[in-house]
């Protein structure tokens, strides 16, 4: 009987093969170089003397032996993960609540499936958004009003353990008829005099500002909404701009309800981390949150890399 070469990390590199439907963005989920991802394909299929999908397909289609190992991916990788976290319950106790707290306005977009998804594999977890949005989501913690926070800038300084999400692009968003759309970007001299559209949050939490408009020394007029769908209604009817995360507007620029472009070369990003206290750490089902926020954005948002 030949002895197979396959190990766990295989079929989770042809899930997130599955998933993400491309060669580059699985080896970011798996944490990989892309050549290491293709050398570890490449050794399978030439042990099974056959392709497990199709090259230069977009998204990836896999070969009939490919779907036969996909199969079997989701029968042994599920199970492995269940017997994993049942050796977890049994060492540190099954139960536990994770409140999380946000400084995203956008974030419900993507930490909803998540929690989702994470209910899922921790059924005896409780799990809470604290309510309202909190510009001092750190805070929090250390009260003991949260466990994890999602926020954008770590502080080195403070006592609390950074879990890198995601780095995401920033568009600048215009009416369809706005004159700026004859420039492939905007550049922080473009925003001078238009009024720049935000949500209602201090000026050190907007990309923005901080890393474009302030450093260039430009002070927009300014006017607030807190409701991403009202903020893209004042673009659409030519009362300013705003700059969003893409992941969080491509459903209204696929319909053409307002019109986006890069801002500033090199494209402005902007970055997004859990955080948590040491001491929350150490519980069990920690990593695997983080874990599934990282696996359920790759696999959904547009334009992200994982941190």
């Amino acid at each position: 009987m030949m002895r197979t070469p396959l190990e766990l990390r295989h079929l989770h590199t042809l899930r997130m093969l599955r998933s993400t439907g491309s060669l580059s963005r699985a080896a970011q989920g798996l944490c990989l170089t892309q050549s290491a991802l293709s050398h570890q394909i490449k050794a399978l299929e030439s042990f099974f003397g056959c392709a497990l999908f199709v090259r230069k397909s977009s998204p990836l289609r896999f070969t009939p032996a490919g779907k036969r190992l996909l199969e079997l991916a989701e029968t042994v990788i599920p199970a492995a993960e269940e017997a994993e976290r049942d050796i977890a319950r049994l060492a540190a106790g099954a139960g536990g609540s994770l409140r999380i707290t946000v400084e995203c306005h956008t974030c419900f977009d993507w930490l909803m499936p998540s929690m989702d998804a994470f209910r899922q594999r921790w059924p005896d977890v409780d799990l809470d958004i604290v309510s309202g949005f909190h510009p001092d989501s750190i805070g929090l913690l250390h009260e003991d009003r949260a466990d994890l926070a999602i926020i954008a800038v770590p502080d080195p300084d403070e006592a609390v353990d950074y879990h890198p999400l995601f780095r995401f692009q920033i568009v600048g968003l215009l009416a369809n008829d706005h004159p700026l759309l004859v420039r492939d970007r905007l550049a922080a001299a473009d925003f001078r005099d238009e009024t720049l559209i935000t949500y209602p949050v201090p000026d050190e939490m907007l990309d923005v500002l901080r890393q474009v408009l302030t450093p260039a020394g430009v002070a927009p007029k300014r006017r607030t909404a807190e409701l991403t769908i009202a903020i893209l209604q004042l673009v659409a009817s030519r009362r300013g701009l705003a700059a969003l995360p893409l992941w969080a507007v491509a459903p209204y620029l696929e319909r053409g309800y307002v019109s986006a472009r890069p801002i500033g070369d090199p494209p402005l990003v902007g970055e997004l981390y859990a955080a948590t206290l040491p001491s929350f750490t150490q519980r069990p089902f920690v990593a695997d949150f983080v874990a599934v926020m990282r696996e359920t954005c790759l696999a959904t948002l547009p334009g992200i890399d994982l941190l």
